[in-house]
């Protein structure tokens, strides 16, 4: 009913404001006119059962359902209903790899081939979770409501976990032109900024690490590419082109989320990013304490992503032999044989070594796999350069 109430708005927007122009308020026209929309289908007959909720009653009356309905439509109730779907997409009767599925299709828009991409799989299995995910929600009938103690806790780990793979799919887009989609990156960190203000999670030292995570990597995002569009790795980029405001609330909600004796995975992703933040230059960045952080980080987490960023630290920190012999353990894992980003980081380890001959293959695998053209440009550099040194 909600988004046939909001499509019917738009429509009647785009006919009314074509001919007596945009409103001074377009967002309260559009908000008034769904309102409205919405109570004239919960008075019709044949919806007041399927509506029959505890709010239905209010809104069948002339003298409540006005102030009902702006209650309904008030920032803070969206507020608290988009918190309520985050906790019911992560109902315990809806299976554990759907949920972020279900949180990532419905309450962020992700496209099917952007879920399938976080989670290394196919559409057709996301598509599979989602049917079935939709279809459990259905028949248990669950309430929409924020739960509390130890199911509110195991809740939200899935809930993070869906953020944050939104806010990857901002910092490092699947598909489309742009490399960085900024609006979903924000959309990421104020769907966290909702639970680190809400009485009810407020507290959860995990959710503030998630922020300053983001806060920290979404800090450097404008320097991240150059006037023409190509991508700048951190060695490359200009700090005075860094939002020093965004990051001083990185480190202030990372020492909020040190407060207490719980580590999180968030917890060492943003004391790694807080490192490359906080040095002075590249030359000078602490990359012995990121290997460190790395090696607990697999504690928590091995999985084949970490298990790449923490061989570009060891190249670092102990040199570029030992992170091709890392590299090589690396090869046999499913995950990674179709991820462009682990040939082109094994081709940057030969060209380190002077080895420009065995770049080449390596190179034009990544090129074949990377989704972007400004990525397949960057690689194609690459490849010329090693071209024209054996030449």
């Amino acid at each position: 009913m909600a988004e046939d109430v909001v499509q019917d708005s738009l429509v009647e927007a785009l006919k009314q404001w074509t001919y007596k122009g945009i409103p001074d308020n377009p967002t309260g026209w559009l908000f008034r006119v769904a309102k409205n929309k919405a109570l004239n289908i919960i008075n019709h007959e044949k919806y007041k059962s399927q509506y029959a909720t505890d709010v239905v009653h209010p809104l069948q009356s002339e003298w409540t359902a006005d102030p009902v309905a702006d209650h309904l439509f008030s920032e803070q109730e969206i507020l608290d209903d988009q918190l309520r779907m985050m906790f019911t997409c992560c109902h315990p009767s809806v299976s554990p790899d759907s949920q972020v599925a279900l949180i990532l299709k419905t309450l962020c828009g992700f496209s099917i081939p952007e879920i399938a991409k976080a989670f290394f799989t196919n559409d057709e299995n996301i598509n599979k979770r989602l049917v079935r995910a939709r279809q459990k929600i259905r028949e248990s009938k669950m309430p929409f409501e924020v739960p509390t103690g130890r199911v509110l806790k195991e809740r939200l780990v899935t809930i993070l976990e869906a953020i944050y793979l939104l806010f990857n799919e901002g910092y490092s887009a699947s598909a489309g032109v742009k490399v960085i989609r900024y609006e979903v990156s924000e959309e990421a960190i104020r769907l966290t900024q909702i639970l680190a203000s809400h009485p009810t999670t407020h507290d959860k030292l995990d959710i503030y690490a998630l922020l300053a995570l983001m806060q920290l990597n979404a800090s450097r995002f404008k320097a991240r590419m150059d006037a023409d569009g190509n991508i700048l790795t951190l060695e490359q980029q200009d700090r005075s082109l860094w939002d020093l405001s965004l990051m001083e609330q990185g480190f202030a909600n990372l020492k909020i989320s040190l407060s207490g004796n719980e580590i999180s995975l968030y917890h060492i992703l943003a004391s790694i990013s807080s490192y490359h933040c906080s040095a002075p230059n590249y030359q000078l960045t602490d990359w012995k304490s990121i290997l460190f952080l790395y090696d607990r980080l697999l504690e928590i987490d091995n999985s084949p992503v970490v298990l790449l960023n923490r061989a570009v630290a060891i190249s670092k920190a102990n040199g570029t032999e030992d992170a091709l012999t890392e590299m090589e353990k690396l090869k046999t894992v499913p995950e990674l044989k179709k991820y462009h980003l682990f040939y082109s980081i094994q081709a940057q380890f030969y060209i380190d070594m002077n080895l420009f001959k065995e770049a080449i293959p390596i190179l034009e695998t990544a090129i074949e796999l990377a989704p972007l053209a400004s990525e397949k440009e960057l690689l194609q550099k690459r490849l010329a350069y090693c071209a024209k040194i054996i030449s």
